[in-house]
């Protein structure tokens, strides 16, 4: 009898065990954001808050937890109604597929140029349903945000049915118009984001972002000269992706001190993830990866070095980056307080962040996702 139980524990213990290892992982929700911005003669304002605000944006994101975790953030950027794109394409092109590496992001936005005007809203919308890598999760956030200033109606391609379709992948329009807001209701932008369970908002393009300095500031962006220094750059592309993370750190800066600013707290933040060039985030990805990485791959500093050493570098580099990143968060609280106390918000506030921020947090506690 006692056998026939030890047995039939045994068994019982096997089928738990492989019960265990053929579940599912559980896979980390997503916010899923595509930007479709209008490159056409009189858009440079638009497109410059987008640049000067994406780190704003972002930062804002990192405050969202689902389930208790923070979700991955994944950007797409389209540019669309410039007369330099394919007319046989609509004028329309994919900047950006769905990505996590924000650095590319940034990139890519800079490099957008404004050109002539031939905007079509149903087109690029559905374009952008067809070749994105939209998530399959229902739990995932899925949203377009399509800015312009151009009737929605225009082009080959129904809007109306664009707008259908994207609902049918669970995905929300929300349109933002460039101009006045009875305008913009009259062209059929708010009709689009009604179509598509989204929320229609208009901005003024041309608004200048106000900054408030802070005794703050200065330091912040010394420690992010720290920061860059804990980045461990790997494979082919590693010195390269470290150059150009300098490169966009010079690019926030140049839209002036506070999308400077925000950007650092960007990289401080869990949504500002490196892991297919830096060798830190890599191995907090995988922890296998220092078995798979081969001497090639390696920087310079690590060439040579025996897989202890290497393990002992990329946990000192790991440590450092976790304590400067304390040290930013704790002195972006005291920023935060001394903006609130030197400016109230305004609700009035017509700026491509705060439309699309308010937007999203909206939308996203309809899902349960929660903020800060």
């Amino acid at each position: 009898m006692k056998l026939r139980m030890s047995v039939l524990s045994v068994l019982l213990l096997i089928v738990f065990v492989a019960n265990q290892a053929f579940a599912p992982t559980k896979k980390k929700a997503k916010i899923q954001i595509a930007l479709l911005l209008d490159t056409s003669n009189s858009m440079d304002g638009l497109i410059d808050q987008a640049k000067s605000q994406l780190w704003k944006i972002v930062n804002e994101m990192a405050t969202a937890k689902f389930d208790g975790e923070t979700p991955n953030l994944e950007i797409a950027l389209y540019e669309y109604g410039n007369d330099g794109l394919s007319a046989r394409e609509g004028y329309i092109r994919q900047v950006a597929q769905m990505t996590t590496d924000l650095d590319k992001i940034s990139e890519d936005l800079f490099s957008l140029k404004t050109n002539g005007g031939t905007e079509y809203c149903g087109q690029v919308i559905d374009v952008s349903l067809n070749q994105l890598l939209w998530s399959e999760s229902n739990d995932d956030l899925k949203m377009i945000f399509i800015a312009g200033n151009e009737p929605f109606n225009q082009g080959g391609v129904d809007y109306k049915v664009s707008c259908k379709k994207a609902i049918t992948k669970g995905v929300i329009v929300n349109t933002i118009f460039c101009g006045d807001y009875q305008l913009g209701t009259n062209t059929f932008w708010k009709d689009g984001a009604d179509l598509a369970d989204g929320k229609y908002m208009n901005i003024d393009q041309d608004k200048k972002v106000v900054h408030i300095p802070t005794p703050y500031d200065d330091a912040i962006v010394q420690l992010n000269k720290d920061l860059n220094k804990t980045y461990i750059g790997y494979g082919i592309q590693g010195k390269k992706m470290k150059e150009r993370q300098v490169t966009q750190d010079n690019n926030a800066s140049s839209m002036g001190s506070s999308s400077n600013v925000n950007r650092v707290m960007s990289k401080s933040s869990k949504m500002y993830k490196n892991e297919q060039w830096d060798l830190v985030d890599a191995v907090e990805e995988d922890e296998e990866k220092l078995d798979k990485i081969t001497d090639d791959e390696l920087p310079t500093e690590l060439k040579g070095k025996t897989k202890q050493e290497i393990k002992v570098y990329v946990d000192k580099k790991s440590k450092e980056r976790e304590k400067i990143n304390e040290q930013i968060q704790k002195l972006n609280k005291k920023r935060t307080k001394h903006i609130a106390e030197k400016r109230k918000e305004n609700a009035e506030d017509l700026s491509l962040d705060k439309v699309m921020i308010n937007t999203v947090k909206d939308q996203a506690k309809k899902k349960n996702y929660k903020f800060k």
